[in-house]
């Protein structure tokens, strides 16, 4: 089994959870959701030790995805993901720039679009990839069976789930989401939400009071 390694590198004023995912044996890595803050992103990677090949995007909000345009350009990988349901939000980085006082951050066209059931290699370890809109239509995340583990993106949080008043955003399809397609990945499956503390699954199933 490939052994998961994690690095998290919090970006934006939002404090999102940027992270560089790595397999320990062969250094292969990803760096998911580079919301922004490159150079504090560039110097995690050196830490890492990480060979970076490609950019994982859970969704196309400005806080996490808009510096992947400039990152993958340095870099010289892909961005891959979200679903494509999420093409209206990334081309509307830039207008949100403004509002948001971040005008580094831009659009981005990912190389690969991803859906319900892809898989995503990065070295030896697979992602597979479930899709799970309500906090924005084209949300996905990553789940790493062999060592149950799941990049959660802003579907699920400790203690509370993704937002749904922004636009595309839709509650009750989002607690379908947390309820059909990521509880049943298993009550031991460990998280990193794209903000505060990871959890557990089965934690939450127990404790989160938007689940009760």
């Amino acid at each position: 089994m490939a052994s998961l390694k994690i690095l998290i590198c919090p970006v934006t004023p939002f404090q999102q959870n940027c992270s560089i995912v790595f397999d320990d044996d062969t250094k292969e890595g990803a760096v998911v959701d580079p919301g922004g803050d490159l150079a504090r992103i560039e110097d995690a990677i050196r830490q890492s030790g990480a060979k970076i090949t490609k950019i994982l995007l859970t969704h196309g909000h400005i806080d996490h995805a808009g510096g992947a345009a400039d990152l993958a350009a340095k870099l010289g990988v892909p961005v891959i993901g979200p679903h494509e349901r999420e093409k209206p939000v990334l081309d509307n980085i830039v207008n949100r720039a403004a509002v948001f006082g971040m005008p580094e951050a831009k659009g981005v066209t990912p190389a690969q679009w991803l859906k319900d059931g892809d898989v995503v290699k990065v070295g030896g370890l697979e992602f597979q990839v479930i899709e799970a809109p309500g906090h924005s239509p084209g949300s996905v995340v990553f789940f790493n069976a062999a060592n149950k583990f799941a990049l959660m993106g802003d579907v699920l949080f400790q203690n509370s789930i993704g937002r749904t008043d922004l636009p595309g955003g839709n509650h009750e399809q989002l607690l379908r989401s947390i309820r059909e397609k990521v509880l049943p990945l298993g009550d031991d499956v460990q998280f990193l939400p794209g903000h505060g503390n990871p959890s557990v699954i089965g934690v939450e199933k127990r404790s989160n009071p938007y689940l009760q």
